[in-house]
């Protein structure tokens, strides 16, 4: 969809290393077209409208105005026919099948969906493209937190049951000791900087998938919260002992920079790093 003639492409996360997703931000003409089934589930934020949308849904042809803020969700592996009917800004959103399947406990099928309004999914694409104008490696535990808070939240609002009629997966055995203890270790060792979920998975000898489910029957939470957590408390003991000016409390503790470490806290904990440090 986005070699088609006439989009305007404005940034994308080409090239910066983002693993399990691709977000484009870009201007897209009037279309209709038909496409084959990807590999990705795409994901489509309108930021202006209403334009008018058409989508083939098995026999019937559907048509809906969408409004600024409208979703359109296509799941991976299914063909689509679709006709634009106005020129739109957007954003769009690839996400790897491995990345959804990653955070739930069941093989998840998505279901399509074009026109509906969620206020949650809409922040969370907005995060995500403006993480690429202000990108720098240190933020990749915010970003890997956006892509396991947007995949939580489409595969509990948008999933639609196992995709291999196999019934849900057995109960995920926790870690052993030994592989926690490497985990942890390696949690510790990262801790100022990015700490993708693949090394992670690769500390505990397991695939990205198993880890996930593993850390969590461990721990009950997922990988990228157990980190926040281990952050936002080595941010606090920093705060609450020492001088260390607030911005660099945030780059030694894996936030992108104070204002980062601000929001987390003050969405996490109900304060500010300001206000830690006047408590003493």
């Amino acid at each position: 969809m986005l070699g088609l003639p006439g989009v305007r492409a404005q940034r994308s996360s080409a090239g910066l290393g983002w693993p399990g997703l691709f977000v484009s931000t870009q201007v897209e003409p009037p279309f209709a077209e038909s496409f084959d089934g990807a590999d990705t589930h795409l994901l489509i934020l309108h930021l202006d409208g209403s334009v008018a949308v058409g989508r083939r849904v098995g026999g019937r042809y559907l048509r809906r105005q969408v409004p600024a803020g409208g979703l359109f969700l296509h799941p991976a592996g299914q063909n689509l026919t679709v006709e634009l009917g106005g020129e739109l800004n957007s954003v769009h959103v690839y996400l790897a099948d491995e990345t959804l399947r990653a955070v739930g406990a069941t093989e998840v099928r998505l279901t399509e969906e074009y026109g509906v309004v969620d206020p949650l999914v809409e922040q969370l694409v907005l995060a995500l493209d403006s993480l690429i104008r202000d990108w720098t490696p240190s933020a990749r535990t915010f970003l890997d937190h956006l892509t396991g808070c947007l995949a939580s939240h489409l595969a509990r609002r948008y999933g639609d049951g196992v995709s291999d009629g196999s019934g849900p997966l057995p109960t995920a055995r926790g870690l052993a000791d030994r592989q926690f203890a490497a985990v942890r270790e390696l949690m510790d060792d990262r801790l100022a900087g990015p700490l993708p979920l693949n090394e992670l998975a690769a500390a505990a000898s397991l695939s990205v998938r198993q880890f996930a489910r593993s850390f969590k029957a461990t721990t009950g939470q997922t990988p990228h919260r157990y980190l926040m957590e281990l952050r936002l408390q080595q941010a606090t003991w920093l705060l609450r002992t020492g001088s260390v000016p607030i911005a660099e409390v945030a780059m030694r503790c894996g936030f992108a920079h104070q204002e980062h470490l601000t929001r987390v806290m003050r969405s996490q904990l109900g304060t500010t790093p300001g206000a830690l440090r006047r408590a003493g």
